[in-house]
């Protein structure tokens, strides 16, 4: 496994069928970005953009997104940022912490959506890389 240290940021406008270990695909028409798991384990990490999930910054260049990476359902739990298109690793979250991190990020996406329960952040995942394929 090869750690990753940046990723170069790629406009696309869906992800290819494999993505590439060390691009961190942007498709705007589908609002999301896309990269292989820094830590080199290989998963795919889907970030869906929106208000209540994650913001992306371009500067022509560089690439950031916000909040952290947090790989809660691989089997690695990998923790990362990715800012101005390098990435920053982060401590590993205890599983009280990952639960309570979980719970925000679904009472935020609820909150969003005007209390609409979204379902669980991996089946938003699945169903937006269904998509592309």
């Amino acid at each position: 496994m090869t750690v990753v240290e940046s990723l170069r940021p790629e406009f696309t406008e869906s992800f290819p069928a494999a993505m590439s270990q060390g691009v961190l695909y942007i498709s705007i028409p589908y609002r999301t970005c896309g990269h292989l798991c820094c830590c080199g384990c290989g998963q795919e990490v889907i970030t869906p953009l929106s208000p209540a999930q994650w913001s992306l910054t371009y500067d022509g260049e560089k690439a950031s997104l916000a909040p952290s990476i947090g790989n809660w359902g691989l089997s690695c739990q990998s923790h990362y940022w990715i800012h101005k298109s390098k990435v920053h690793w982060s401590r590993r979250y205890s599983p009280g912490e990952i639960a309570d991190n979980r719970e925000r990020d679904q009472q935020r996406i609820e909150r969003y959506s005007g209390g609409t329960n979204l379902g669980p952040l991996a089946r938003a995942r699945r169903g937006l890389r269904a998509l592309w394929r």
